[in-house]
């Protein structure tokens, strides 16, 4: 543990500036010192055991419940578009870096590994969304974009779409790329994909759209600029009012680093080094919302108009899940508050621990039987009035994600989780086993209700995981340091939440990890997939 005394006044200052408390930097520290424990995992969840697969006629009930149980609840689409597109371009920079100044365009070079990428996205350009941007910045340049595909000069493209005298596209967060190309005039941003969804399922019965989106602090003007743009032209196409807000990561959620003998990093000025949080820390603002219901979904994850239905359809399916169970635990809620006879109680709490079996999929600690039965009903209450969400589950065909599983929790029980790989131990030979059994992963598709059954909101910070968290090491100036990251969004910092996993189709699931994801079909707009019969 660190001692007061060796935090200098300069220290004490910026620990107060970021709104982070002695006692905070002291759980990090342990943190680093004794690590975290992987999460103990039961079983894969799939769909025989743990994940809900419906059939489509199956799910129109559960459409019908949440057009019909919106009225009076304030729906909130939560979008994290704080990332910069960096990372979309990882390739694209290693190629600048390796043939800067070199006869690219030659008959002598020859691609190989990551460059051919570079060569695929130059050959499919014309149907990218950013063509016409490219296109007229090589006119004002004297070029044509053609000619240089033509000969194959890469390198001055690349530098034309990612570098700050061009179109800055490298530097540029990805909610404000242009993704997908519906004729030859509409281009659309993933933030304009959100807010074309958000009138699909997210309008309330007022016909407002409500969506926020967390973004980093230097970002946040040209998020409002462009959506200052073009908020008028969808109000008019949908017949609907956006109200639109943004919020930062704060500073209280970083993490301090620290070298690989658990000492505080300095900077080259002598000031701690301290990193986000990951997107665990995104939990604050999510807890700031004053909403009854909360879509959660990526700012990269957007399809085009042509796979909408599909994904406005799953998406009430996935809130009408919410709202029935909502309405289960609320009325179990109610009759606990009614109930008389020890009777009544016995057969009350018996068909509430059904519920959780059949319906939850928790199963309660082992100790629950021997509890009176004063203590039944109060761990019981604690277990229903807690908050909800239904997370989307898609079938696994090689995309990065969380996985669902079953997991035993603090308390005995065990209900299901969504883990990463970096929270599971993979030497252990019983958990790979398990990690083998996986069918589906979570594709950040989350439909959350924060309110307790007597209207209150949930404080969301208390249903979280402090042991859930991940630590990393980064590189700082050659030197490697280990840096921390808050119990994921939606692994850790809802750990203890009354979850339901729900099978949903591939289609609803696209989402742009490097730009040339975007030439895939499933990014392709109707039009596009028309002119390539």
């Amino acid at each position: 543990m660190i001692d007061t005394m060796i935090l200098s006044e300069r220290d004490k200052a910026l620990l107060k500036n970021k709104g982070i408390t002695k006692e905070t930097l002291d759980a990090q520290i342990k943190n680093f010192q004794k690590g975290f424990p992987p999460m103990a995992v039961v079983k894969a969840a799939v769909t025989t055991d743990g994940i809900l697969q419906v059939s489509e006629t199956d799910k129109i009930p559960y459409e019908i419940k949440f057009e019909e149980c919106i009225e009076g609840k304030k729906l909130v689409k939560f979008v994290p578009a704080s990332g910069a597109a960096t990372r979309m371009f990882k390739v694209a920079y290693e190629f600048l870096r390796k043939h800067r100044g070199t006869e690219v365009g030659t008959d002598t070079f020859q691609a190989s590994g990551d460059d051919l990428d570079v060569l695929e996205l130059f050959d499919g350009i014309k149907k990218s969304a950013f063509y016409n941007d490219l296109q007229e910045l090589m006119i004002r340049k004297g070029k044509d974009l053609d000619a240089l595909v033509e000969k194959r000069a890469y390198v001055e493209m690349l530098e034309a779409l990612l570098e700050n005298d061009g179109m800055e596209y490298g530097s540029l967060p990805k909610g404000l790329l242009k993704f997908h190309k519906y004729g030859d005039e509409e281009m659309r941003t993933p933030v304009e994909e959100h807010l074309v969804e958000g009138a699909m399922y997210a309008r309330d019965c007022k016909g407002h759209v409500n969506i926020h989106f967390t973004v980093s602090p230097e970002h946040q003007r040209k998020f409002e600029y462009h959506i200052n743009r073009i908020r008028e032209k969808y109000e008019r196409r949908f017949r609907t009012q956006y109200n639109i807000s943004f919020s930062q990561q704060k500073p209280s959620t970083d993490t301090v680093a620290v070298d690989m003998d658990n000492n505080l990093f300095r900077k080259e000025d002598d000031e701690l080094l301290f990193r986000p949080g990951g997107h665990g820390a995104l939990l604050e603002n999510v807890n700031d919302l004053d909403a009854d219901i909360i879509f959660i979904k990526n700012i990269d994850n957007v399809q085009p108009d042509r796979l909408k239905p599909s994904l406005e359809f799953n998406k009430k399916v996935l809130g009408g899940v919410l709202l029935e169970a909502q309405e289960n635990i609320f009325a179990f809620l109610h009759a606990l508050d009614e109930v008389q006879s020890e009777e009544e109680l016995t057969s009350l709490l018996d068909e509430i621990e059904n519920f959780y079996n059949e319906n939850l999929c928790t199963i309660f600690p082992e100790d629950y039987v021997s509890k009176s039965l004063s203590d039944k009903k109060d761990y019981v209450i604690g277990k229903l009035n807690r908050p909800i969400r239904v997370c989307g589950m898609v079938e696994n065909e090689g995309e990065p994600g969380g996985g669902p599983f079953w997991a035993k929790n603090s308390d005995g029980s065990v209900s299901l989780q969504i883990v990463e790989s970096a929270q599971l131990d993979e030497e252990n030979e019983q958990v790979k086993e398990i990690i083998q059994q996986s069918t589906h992963f979570n594709p950040v598709d989350i439909v959350c209700a924060v309110r307790d059954y007597e209207g209150n909101k949930f404080d969301l910070l208390k249903y979280r995981d402090p042991n859930t968290g991940f630590i990393a090491i980064k590189s700082r100036n050659g030197l490697e340091v280990k840096s921390q990251e808050l119990p994921g969004l939606w692994n850790g910092s809802m750990s203890d939440w009354n979850t339901l996993f729900v099978e949903v189709p591939a289609n609803t699931f696209s989402p742009v990890k490097k730009v040339n994801d975007l030439l895939r079909r499933e990014h392709m707009t109707k039009d596009q997939l028309m002119r390539s019969i």
